[in-house]
């Protein structure tokens, strides 16, 4: 009757309204609103009934699970108990019950989970973020897990599936007879399946409880190809090859470095590709360089900036290719060190380890006072300044590349002392990565611990000057029993075969390099002192060995200065250009002024001239700097833009290098001369 009066009420009032709807459509209305209201009071026993017969269905399937779980395990005694069935067959069977335990098991553990993350976001406070942050975090967590579990099961199904495919092959076999063929076939596919069993190293499992192992989210991507069959069957030979490339939520891109199945041989086509259009494309960029009267080195720079992510982006393994060029700067200073005699090196010592070390400490200190006025924290301003004392030595090398002269009445040779002091740069740079770590650990540290940090960093010098002091032990012992009969076993060896001759040296690098790295000190290092000790075996054995490994030094060093080009980023410069030659003209003035003042202090008078080549070749920033870059940006020593600065920095002194090295040759070399005619 109620119902009634309602709706006739409505009606009326509606009736006015009859441009926007009919009636009927009023009609319904009225009635969801009854519905509505009647089920205000009905809402709360709803929800109780409906939480009843939801409690009531989960503890049904959790009685039916744990009955299934106690039919399996007697399934499992049965097929194991079963004298009719082969070991492959009770193999497969006992594994795929297992499987379906674990499937229950881990069904019934999400939905407990489930609801325990339900009532922890209720208890939870809608406004607090960190709250939310952390709920997150776990549910992501939960995630990784489950996805991990899930791999691992679907690992186990294709190992089921394995077994499965062995008992058909035997029970095929049992009810046929074998040729002899056949049977030496099975006997090979049965040590082949030991042998994979043997060289595999479940790697993922043994690692997945290590502390400090993360689970991951990652997409695997496969290369498009335009040719869509082609692009199929080249997923499918992938997904066996594991060449796919994996990128994380950090945007890391990760390419295979191990294959499971170590049987089968594997390239890296992306990397092909990278060395190959870098090849390419170095030659028309060093020759245009040659032409208007730059160095080639920049044409290769330019090559990697083209390439690059700030330009056409094709280059894919960016660490692969790095990695490899740094192989020419261990060439390159190995060439550096077979033109640096010991002789020379003798004469120069004192000078190429005050030089340097003054440098730095002057580096530092105008560092820390502009990093005051600029309120720059002191870690920062002491990084920095370390970063720009440094200079490039492969850069200088190619500079001094046939121009290197003799002695003369008893001159130092400018060569000398400016290789000899890019060489302690390179022991001040493993110096400063030992340091690192320190330097991190001061930025967040308080001012009571500072007197342990120092502490420390000090523990670190002596442990350094102590590794210097070996390496050099280790040189003079080298240099008086091992190296003559080394080189003449390998001249005797390699007649006729240069690639005796060539493999013994760059061994003997390498072992060098191993050594300073194992000591802490610097691989350049290692690299340099290889030449040398090489060297002093005479001015025929130095043209011998150079002839040899200049090919290979160019090669890698094209790579080298190409993976430079791939860190510098043209828009970035254009945008701030103004600031970046502000920045890169201070630079340069300030380490050419300190450079002649702290050479006029410790050259001999009669030397004196050098200075001003000297100082010109240490005038720009080394391409260290990048690494260093790197390492203190993912440490939290300097921010984004710091780093970016950095590297343009450095850049563009790279650039301007060419310019003061010329300036200074052409003022200063014929001095010596004009003096030694007269």
């Amino acid at each position: 009757m109620k119902a009634t009066g309602f709706i006739s009420l409505w009606t009326l009032v509606s009736l006015p309204c009859g441009q926007l709807a009919n009636a009927a459509e009023h009609e319904d209305v009225v009635k969801h609103a009854i519905k509505l209201h009647r089920g205000k009071g009905a809402v709360i026993t709803q929800r109780k009934q409906w939480v009843l017969e939801s409690c009531r269905k989960l503890s049904g399937l959790l009685r039916q699970k744990n009955v299934v779980l106690n039919k399996l395990k007697n399934a499992i005694r049965a097929v194991e108990k079963d004298a009719g069935l082969s070991d492959e067959e009770k193999l497969f069977q006992v594994h795929t019950f297992e499987i379906f335990q674990k499937e229950l098991n881990e069904s019934e553990n999400s939905v407990f989970q489930a609801i325990h993350g339900l009532q922890r976001a209720l208890q939870g406070d809608y406004k607090d973020v960190v709250n939310m942050k952390e709920s997150s975090r776990q549910r992501l967590e939960a995630l990784r897990e489950a996805a991990i579990k899930e791999e691992m099961e679907y690992v186990e199904l294709l190992a089921a599936e394995k077994h499965q495919v062995e008992a058909l092959k035997n029970m095929q076999h049992q009810n046929k007879s074998l040729s002899m063929l056949d049977e030496i076939l099975e006997d090979v596919r049965k040590a082949a399946d030991r042998l994979e069993e043997e060289i595999e190293e479940h790697a993922f499992d043994d690692n997945k409880s290590v502390r400090g192992v993360n689970f991951e989210a990652v997409l695997r991507v496969e290369e498009d190809e335009a040719n869509s069959k082609r692009n199929a069957s080249k997923r499918e030979v992938e997904d066996d090859l594991g060449l796919s490339m994996l990128i994380d939520s950090q945007n890391n891109q990760y390419i295979l470095t191990k294959p499971r199945d170590s049987t089968i041989p594997r390239a890296d086509h992306h990397f092909i590709k990278d060395i190959v259009t870098i090849g390419m494309l170095s030659l028309p960029c060093g020759w245009l360089c040659t032409t208007i009267g730059l160095p080639t080195m920049f044409g290769y720079i330019i090559c990697g900036v083209l390439l690059g992510p700030s330009g056409l982006n094709s280059i894919k393994s960016i660490v692969q290719v790095e990695t490899l060029g740094e192989f020419g700067v261990f060439f390159t200073l190995f060439l550096v060190g077979l033109e640096f005699s010991p002789e020379r090196l003798r004469k120069v010592w004192k000078i190429s380890l005050q030089g340097p070390c003054y440098m730095t400490v002057l580096m530092i200190a105008f560092g820390l006072l502009w990093g005051h006025l600029l309120q720059i924290r002191p870690t920062q301003s002491v990084f920095i300044s370390t970063c720009l004392s440094l200079s490039s030595t492969p850069l200088v090398s190619r500079f001094l590349a046939g121009s290197v002269r003799a002695d003369k009445e008893g001159d130092i040779d400018y060569s000398s002392v400016l290789l000899g002091m890019l060489v302690m740069q390179d022991v001040q740079l493993g110096l400063f990565i030992a340091v690192m770590p320190t330097l991190i650990q001061a930025g967040v540290s308080t001012y009571s611990s500072i007197f342990k940090e120092i502490l420390r960093i000090l523990i670190l010098i002596g442990q350094i000057l102590f590794s210097l002091a070996a390496v050099f032990l280790l040189c003079l012992i080298i240099k008086t029993y091992l190296i003559g009969p080394y080189y003449r076993k390998l001249h005797t060896e390699s007649k006729g075969n240069k690639e005796i001759l060539i493999l013994g040296i760059t061994a003997f690098t390498f072992l060098m390099l191993m050594i300073t790295e194992l000591l802490d000190v610097s691989m350049e290092l290692g690299c340099f002192l290889a030449g040398a000790l090489i060297s002093s075996q005479g001015h025929m054995v130095t043209e011998e060995i150079m002839c040899c490994i200049e090919p290979i030094r160019d090669f890698l060093a094209i790579i080298f200065f190409a993976s430079i080009g791939l860190h510098v980023f043209p828009t970035f410069v254009i945008y701030e250009l103004t600031v970046l030659l502000f920045l890169t003209l201070s630079v340069v003035i300030m380490k050419f002024v300190l450079a002649v003042l702290v050479l006029s202090l410790i050259l001999p008078k009669t030397s004196q001239y050098i200075k001003w080549i000297v100082s010109a070749g240490l005038a720009q920033v080394s391409e260290f700097s990048f690494v260093l870059g790197s390492r203190a940006r993912r440490a939290g020593i300097i921010s984004r833009e710091v780093y970016l600065l950095i590297l343009s920095v450095t850049t563009l002194s790279l650039l301007l290098a060419p310019a003061l090295w010329r300036a200074a040759i052409m003022k200063c070399v014929p001095r010596p001369e004009r003096r030694s005619s007269t």
